[in-house]
């Protein structure tokens, strides 16, 4: 009845596999999965409409700055998803998630601010 759009079916151009460590920022198009580890900020290109996947084995220590995240490890850094971010289980983040839409699994964990991106812009979100 109701269909779901879902970045999940995005092209993966990018694969950063389990023993790789890439030290330095990555900027990317289409989609990027990481199952290593990262050590920079994570960015998709300018315009683009970027998907991050990252695995449970997956750890990022920077900011990421995608349109869809799909977060089921690490990141210690502030996350930008401009679209969509989805915690799996696993989920660990230690810094502010930014976001349009949030879908947390029960066992995700963030040790930070939750930001709508509405509230962001401008408009001052009533408690």
């Amino acid at each position: 009845m109701f269909k779901r759009n879902s970045a999940k079916s995005a092209a993966i151009n990018t694969l950063i596999g389990a023993a790789t460590t890439v030290q330095g920022d990555l900027k990317f198009a289409g989609g990027c999965h990481v199952d290593g580890r990262v050590v920079g900020n994570v960015t998709s290109a300018v315009g683009a409409q970027g998907f991050l996947s990252v695995s449970e084995q997956g750890s990022i220590e920077g900011s990421v700055d995608v349109a869809h995240v799909l977060l089921n490890g690490l990141v210690s850094g502030d996350i930008v998803a401009r679209e969509r971010v989805e915690l799996g289980p696993k989920a660990r983040v230690t810094g502010n998630v930014q976001y349009g839409i949030i879908e947390m699994a029960l066992g995700a964990e963030i040790n930070g601010k939750l930001i709508h991106a509405a509230a962001s812009k401008g408009e001052e979100v009533k408690s």
